[in-house]
C-alpha cells in the first residue's frame, strides 16, 4: 500500500480518445496522480500495463480486440501488482459482481466518471473498494447476503463475456432467442452461437440446460 504522499501512476484504457483525454485532465488535476500510459484497445492495454507496471489500471469494459474483463484476467493471471478500476456504461448487478470476482476493486459508471474517478483511484490504492453511488447497494449486498455458487461453477461463469452474461440474464427473464436478438441488435443465429458457447463454457448439455441454469442462478450473475 502506498503512502499518502507517494505519486500514483495510472494507465487508462478506453477506445474513445475523447474519454481518455477527459479522464487524463481530471486525474492529472491532482498533483499526486500521473497518467503514464493510454491504450485504445485491450491488447494495447496489456502491453502498456506489463511494460509500465502502473499502480492502477482504469479499464473500459467494452473495448476492441480484448475487453476489459479479459485484460483483468491477464493482470491477475500474471500476478501483476496493479489495482483494477472498471469504467463502464453497464449498471447491471450481475456484471458488477462478475467484475469484482475477477479482482477489481473499483467500478465506475461513465456518466459519473468525472466526479468519481479521482476518489476511485485513491480509494483502491488505499486497499478499499469504490463504486459509483448508484451501485453502492450492490456492494453492500455482496458483503452481507449475496448467494454464492459452488466454486467450480463460479470459475466457469468467470469465463463468460459481458455479452454472454447479458444473454444469460435475458434467458432468465424468459426471453426467446428472437427477442434477445432484437434487443442486442444482432441476428438470431448470433444469439444461438452465444448460447452454444455458454453451454460449452459452463459444461451444460441438453436443449434446456442453459435456461434451467439461468433460472436457478439468476441472482448470481
Amino acid at each position: 500500500m502506498k503512502n499518502i504522499n507517494d505519486e500514483i501512476r495510472i494507465v487508462i484504457a478506453d477506445d474513445h480518445q475523447l474519454v481518455r483525454r477527459g479522464l487524463r485532465q481530471t486525474i492529472e488535476a491532482e498533483t499526486e496522480l500521473k497518467v503514464v500510459g493510454e491504450a485504445g484497445d485491450g491488447q494495447a492495454a496489456i502491453e502498456q500495463i506489463v511494460a509500465l507496471l502502473p499502480d492502477v489500471a482504469v479499464l473500459d469494459v467494452d473495448m476492441p480486440k480484448l475487453d476489459g474483463l479479459e485484460v483483468a484476467r491477464v493482470i491477475v493471471a500474471q500476478n501483476l501488482p496493479v489495482e483494477i478500476i472498471f469504467l463502464t456504461i453497464h449498471s447491471e448487478e450481475a456484471l458488477f459482481h462478475h467484475a469484482l470476482d475477477l479482482g477489481a476493486k473499483g467500478y465506475v459508471l461513465k456518466d459519473s466518471a468525472a466526479d468519481d474517478i479521482v476518489s476511485a483511484i485513491k480509494t483502491v490504492v488505499a486497499g478499499r473498494y469504490f463504486t459509483s453511488l448508484s451501485m453502492t447497494s450492490y456492494l453492500l449486498a455482496r458483503g452481507e447476503n449475496r448467494n454464492t455458487l459452488e466454486a467450480p461453477r463460479r470459475n466457469l461463469i468467470d469465463k463468460l463475456t459481458p455479452t454472454e452474461l447479458r444473454v444469460l440474464k435475458m434467458l432468465a427473464d424468459y426471453k426467446t432467442s428472437k427477442e434477445i436478438a432484437q434487443e442486442l441488435n444482432v441476428s438470431p443465429r448470433t444469439v444461438e452461437a452465444h448460447r452454444a458457447n455458454m453451454c460449452q463454457k459452463l459444461d451444460l448439455q441438453g436443449s434446456h440446460a442453459l435456461i434451467k441454469f439461468a433460472l436457478k442462478h439468476r441472482q448470481q450473475f
